[in-house]
């Protein structure tokens, strides 16, 4: 999520994760505004807590958090090179959506994205709840006014050195379950993008790497037909 400077990582060293079976009962908590244990990096089980959004939506402390298969995760906000490369991504597309007058919404973090596994959608039973730096919805019904239940059609997340694990082995598992069907992966350091595309499966594929010191600089969002994004205007000093 937050935070910038990450190196690019290959596909290949991408570690698989966990599949997403419904997580275990929470230890009964009857204090329910009670700060939860958080964890960072490594993606490890912290305690015998597995958090749901029910709890989720009872802390007050106002920190920023995800809920990752129940396990809570904290971050800070972002730097400026990640604010900006954020911004003009998002900016672009909205400005691409509003000339065009489309359906399609589009979000960026702080904004709570649940994704229900396993068909359970109750707020005791989301164990996964994630602010991605941003996403498209094409699909209205999956709006409501705490965010969106369901997976969006894009999710962009720029790659930061606390979150890039994450983005690339949690996340992109998750993402891949709840049927996500494209996932940019940005690189600020490198000035790169891996692209993956969701393969009629259900599994992503093997993703496509653009950067800004080969040719091809240009990258058409399949989400948004007809929208093209310049590596050489995004990464721009």
């Amino acid at each position: 999520m937050y935070q910038n400077n990450q190196t690019m990582e290959s596909k290949e060293t991408k570690q698989p994760s966990q599949k997403y079976p419904e997580p275990e009962k929470k230890i009964e908590n009857t204090d329910k505004a009670k700060e939860p244990d958080i964890v960072s990096e490594p993606a490890i089980a912290y305690g015998n807590f597995r958090y749901s959004y029910a709890d989720y939506l009872s802390w007050t402390d106002g920190k920023m958090r995800e809920l990752l298969n129940g396990i809570a995760y904290a971050f800070s906000a972002p730097f400026r090179e990640h604010a900006g490369i954020t911004m003009e991504l998002a900016g672009k597309a909205w400005s691409y959506i509003k000339q065009r007058k489309g359906k399609c919404k589009i979000y960026h973090a702080p904004f709570d994205v649940r994704l229900p596994l396993n068909g359970a959608t109750a707020d005791d039973k989301i164990y996964n709840v994630v602010q991605p730096d941003i996403c498209v919805v094409c699909d209205p019904s999956k709006l409501d006014e705490r965010g969106c239940l369901g997976a969006p059609d894009l999710i962009v997340e720029v790659i930061s050195p606390s979150t890039g694990k994450r983005d690339l082995n949690e996340k992109f598992d998750l993402y891949e379950a709840a049927g996500v069907k494209e996932y940019w992966v940005v690189y600020p350091k490198d000035k790169a993008i891996t692209v993956f595309l969701l393969r009629e499966n259900g599994e992503y594929d093997d993703g496509k790497t653009y950067q800004v010191i080969e040719e091809t600089t240009k990258i058409s969002v399949h989400t948004l037909k007809g929208l093209i994004i310049d590596l050489n205007e995004l990464f721009e000093e």
